[in-house]
């Protein structure tokens, strides 16, 4: 990495990123040609383009002349930057030869919600800028709070943590959304072989789990695990999870800590993104829905088309279904006031090309 770099105010930077986030959610869905095996970060890519805010904060970064090319950050910018130029034919090559170099094995099946946390840690690690860093943080980050609680003394265990997607397990029957993030905050009697240990009995004692959330960031991501492990062998779950387009944050209102920063009632979030599987735990294919402008569209690698609300829904999943049949796996919302609308773009068009 370089060593010169230009130095800014955290708080300008958040001043100016702020303003900045949603300016344009209206841009050309793209095609992205599938270098060995790359249909996971071509998916991953589209919702990463479909999320503007990161562009934003991206460009602030006035990176050196000698920075090292190997840059995750400089090469992410270059590619979301490559994408939105119809003269590029191979806007994201670079990005990916700079992920097989340092993070992930090319010609082979990737999970998206693994490489998903690689390349945003990636982004922050590599990122010379510390104010930078953490706008990227902040963009995706989910705070929470495990509470342990000792059934004998009733002293409540604390320990922060955050998370880049919310990891929603779900059952072998019909979901929901909702269903399933109560399911996540929900409180759990840890069993006799997990007692935890008490500091203030000084001893393992009986206890309850619970994880409580503190404050939910721009941009959610909501992970759909669809992928089991069972006796060292992985299967797939196609049960169907119905999702809304938007919800309310009052969803959360049950799971918040006595230390969270406050949901607003007047917000909610809207999807604009969702990553699908398809096929089965040991062969599959990924591709992404985007909504640009309040039309949705279809990117299948290279293969762009417009698409509708209803084809989206088709991911859902069904129990029966197995095989090629399409699953949604990443669903990226993005928060806003429920009186304002989708972003300053309503009056522009929304283009797609192959």
């Amino acid at each position: 990495m370089g060593k010169n770099y230009s130095k800014m105010d955290p708080r300008s930077l958040h001043r100016s990123s702020s303003l900045n986030y949603g300016r344009s959610l209206n841009y050309e869905v793209r095609g992205l040609f599938n270098y060995s095996l790359s249909c996971c970060v071509n998916a991953l890519l589209q919702s990463f383009s479909a999320t503007t805010e990161l562009l934003d904060i991206l460009n602030i970064w006035h990176p050196s002349d000698g920075i090292d090319e190997r840059n995750v950050p400089l090469q992410l910018r270059k590619a979301l930057e490559a994408m939105r130029d119809k003269s590029h034919s191979a806007p994201h090559k670079n990005f990916l030869n700079c992920l097989y170099r340092q993070a992930i094995q090319p010609s082979t099946q990737q999970d998206a919600d693994e490489i998903f946390h690689i390349i945003l840690n990636l982004s922050q690690k590599q990122m010379p800028d510390a104010a930078v860093a953490q706008e990227i943080r902040s963009l995706y980050e989910i705070k929470v709070e495990t509470q342990v609680v000792c059934s004998k003394c009733e002293f409540i265990h604390r320990a922060p943590s955050s998370l880049f997607s919310l990891p929603l397990a779900i059952w072998e029957r019909e979901n929901t959304l909702e269903g399933c993030i109560n399911s996540f905050f929900k409180l759990q009697k840890l069993p006799d072989s997990e007692k935890f240990y008490c500091d203030r009995c000084d001893e393992k004692q009986p206890s309850t789990h619970e994880m409580k959330l503190v404050s939910l960031p721009q941009i959610l991501c909501v992970h759909l695990k669809r992928f089991r492990n069972n006796g060292g062998s992985t299967r797939k779950l196609f049960s169907e999870v119905t999702f809304p387009e938007t919800f309310s944050t009052e969803i959360f209102a049950a799971a918040q800590s006595e230390n969270a920063d406050g949901l607003k009632a007047d917000e909610c979030y809207s999807l604009y993104a969702v990553v699908v599987h398809i096929g089965t735990a040991m062969f599959g294919h990924y591709t992404a829905f985007i909504n640009s402008d309040q039309k949705w569209y279809y990117a299948d690698d290279s293969c762009v088309q417009q698409s509708t609300w209803a084809k989206v829904r088709e991911t859902y999943g069904e129990s029966h279904r197995y095989g090629q049949w399409p699953t949604a796996y990443l669903l990226l919302y993005r928060k806003k006031s429920r009186n304002s609308t989708v972003g300053n773009t309503a009056a522009l068009n929304g283009h797609y090309m192959n």
